[in-house]
């Protein structure tokens, strides 16, 4: 069962390839956007795991590029920025599924094997709306490289009311 992960974190992918090897799956992972199609045409996954938000681009681009080199993979989303609308889109487009970050290990390789998941168990690591504030509040800085201000126009926000939020403690799950 050979997976490829795209993700440009690479942290990220490492670990989660770490742990979907020991699910059984052979994993590789592609943290440049520009080698995705070398990838898939050179490794020929029968499973793709793909980040919704890459370095420059959206995943959402590239899932019919990545569907015409392979199209009998199985091919799931993953996001951190969850939305009906990139959902819709997405499957549109012609992923098979669409998973939101953080997302467990077993549910990840559930969906890819095309299992059922009970709903009570695939909603448990579903982030609260202020855990999901906060963690694009941190994405938002560390792209703009800690600039309170700057972070404060891409959010549409204040720049005292961005102060107070970061000065508070992250809120779990």
């Amino acid at each position: 069962m050979k997976l490829l992960i795209i993700e440009d974190d690479v942290a990220f992918s490492n670990t989660l390839a770490r742990r979907m090897s020991k699910m059984g799956f052979e994993c590789q992972c592609v943290n440049q956007e520009q080698s995705i199609l070398d990838t898939c045409n050179a490794f020929s996954p029968q499973y793709v795991l793909l980040d919704m938000k890459l370095e420059h681009s959206s995943g959402l681009q590239h899932i019919k590029q990545i569907r015409a080199a392979l199209p009998n993979c199985k091919l799931v989303l993953l996001t951190g920025f969850a939305s009906i609308a990139t959902a819709v889109e997405a499957i549109k487009l012609g992923a098979d599924d669409y998973l939101t970050k953080p997302a467990d290990t077993k549910l990840i390789a559930k969906k890819l094997r095309g299992e059922d998941v009970e709903l009570e168990n695939a909603f448990e690591s579903t982030m609260s709306p202020e855990r999901l504030e906060w963690e694009h509040i941190q994405q938002t800085l560390q792209a703009n490289d800690g600039n309170v201000s700057e972070t404060a126009r891409q959010l549409n926000m204040h720049r005292r009311t961005l102060q107070r939020k970061l000065q508070k403690r992250p809120v779990s799950k």
